[in-house]
């Protein structure tokens, strides 16, 4: 079983209490109006995924190709657009609006987001470089990185030394965080620790690969709105796998 992921927002970090009283650092994930806008299929693409969309913007602001595929789809356009590749089992149908508490309290998921840009960075905040001595006969150079190639053979620099030059604004992806809690009513995901980025950017989570995981929905966890006569009823509909 392989669920879908989700798209999304970086808000802050805080700090939030358990049962004991212990404080927890906590970064803050708005599902937002993460929505299911389209799949892929066996059949007609070699793989089964969700395509999903956060944040709706006028066509004008998307690329063509993302503008015709919502209209054919009957859909607006989306900002951010992503697939998550699934099992058979895992399709969530097109329009299908996804909420926070597709991700359970306890369990672990893998977060991905582009790291904050620092610029150009010499040798010792890109790598850990330690640097030279403060004193003995170096002046001027206690921060630089050294010697960086060798002798007569092969007489040049290495690709892929360790000098200075662009840190951040990549892709990063941190492992096993562990889902502190959701607000089902705001739409909000608690992860335990640090995420990549910078407030408002985009974050893909998804279900550890490394953990097993147990009492997941599956697919995931819905609101369904059922018109009866004049009144309107909400239930909420999933399906859990132990």
């Amino acid at each position: 079983m392989k669920r879908s992921g989700l798209i999304t927002t970086k808000i802050g970090m805080t700090r939030l209490y358990d049962d004991g009283g212990v404080a927890h650092p906590v970064t803050v994930l708005s599902v937002g109006d993460c929505t299911v806008i389209g799949n892929r299929t066996q059949e007609k693409n070699g793989y089964i995924a969700n395509i999903l969309g956060l944040r709706e913007a006028k066509a004008k602001h998307v690329a063509k190709p993302q503008a015709v595929a919502a209209e054919k789809a009957g859909l607006k356009p989306y900002r951010k657009v992503v697939e998550f590749r699934v099992s058979d089992d895992c399709v969530i149908p097109a329009g299908t609006q996804l909420l926070a508490s597709h991700f359970v309290a306890g369990q672990f998921v893998d977060v991905q987001a582009t790291s904050k840009g620092k610029g150009f960075q010499g040798a010792m905040k890109r790598h850990n470089f330690g640097g030279k001595e403060a004193t003995h006969g170096v002046l001027k150079a206690h921060r630089s990185i050294g010697g960086t190639g060798m002798r007569e053979w092969p007489g040049r620099v290495l690709k892929g030394k360790k000098m200075a030059g662009q840190m951040g604004n990549e892709t990063v992806t941190v492992q096993n965080l562990k889902v502190f809690g959701t607000d089902e009513a705001e739409n909000l995901i608690f992860v335990e620790g640090a995420v990549p980025g910078a407030n408002g950017t985009f974050v893909l989570v998804t279900d550890a690969i490394k953990k097993e995981h147990k009492d997941l929905p599956v697919p995931t966890k819905t609101v369904v709105t059922e018109t009866a006569g004049t009144e309107e009823t909400a239930t909420e509909t999933e399906a859990v796998v132990e």
